[in-house]
C-alpha cells in the first residue's frame, strides 16, 4: 500500500508540526491576530480542529463526531483556551489517525460524495493534509511574529 502509507506519513508530518506549534504558542497569544480580518491564532487551531472531523468523517462514511464543517458544531467559534484547543486538536487528529490506519490503496480509490463533488477517498485523505499545510503556513507567520521559531524550522534531532 505504497500510496496510503505515503499519504500517512505526510499527514504525520504535518501533524507534528501543528501539534507542537500549539504546544509552543504561549496562552497569552492564543488570541492573537496579525490584523482584525483575519483568524486568531486559537482559531486557527480550533478550525484545523473542525476540519479533521469534516475530512475524515466523509472517508469514514460517518457524521462527525465533533467540529466538521456544521457551523453549528464548530470548534472554533466555541473554544477559546490552550487547554480545550489542543484537546480538540488532538482529538480530531486522534480521529484522522484511525481513518488513515484504516485506509489501503485499493479502498482510498473508491469515491465518495463530497463538497467538492465525488472525491476519491484517498484524494480526500490528501486534501485534508494539504489543508493543514496551508493554514500551518498562517501558523508560521504568527509565530515569528511573536518572535517564536515554528517547529519546522527547528533544528534536527
Amino acid at each position: 500500500n505504497p500510496l496510503s502509507a505515503g499519504a500517512k506519513r505526510t499527514y504525520d508530518i504535518i501533524k507534528g508540526y501543528i501539534t507542537r506549534a500549539a504546544e509552543k504558542m504561549p496562552e497569552e497569544h492564543y488570541a492573537f491576530k496579525p490584523t482584525p480580518d483575519v483568524r486568531s491564532f486559537g482559531q486557527l487551531l480550533g478550525h484545523l480542529a473542525d476540519a479533521q472531523y469534516g475530512f475524515c468523517s466523509a472517508v469514514a462514511g460517518e457524521k462527525p463526531p465533533a467540529g466538521g464543517f456544521d457551523p453549528a458544531s464548530s470548534i472554533e467559534k466555541t473554544k477559546t483556551t490552550k487547554a480545550d484547543l489542543q484537546k480538540a486538536l488532538a482529538d480530531g487528529f486522534a480521529y484522522c489517525d484511525k481513518v488513515h490506519a484504516d485506509m489501503t490503496d485499493t479502498a482510498g480509490a473508491a469515491t465518495v460524495k463530497f463538497f467538492t463533488g465525488d472525491m476519491a477517498k484517498l484524494s480526500i485523505l490528501e486534501f485534508n493534509t494539504h489543508h493543514d499545510f496551508e493554514h500551518y503556513g498562517n501558523i508560521v507567520t504568527y509565530m515569528r511574529l511573536k518572535g517564536l521559531v515554528p517547529p519546522s524550522s527547528e533544528p534536527r534531532k
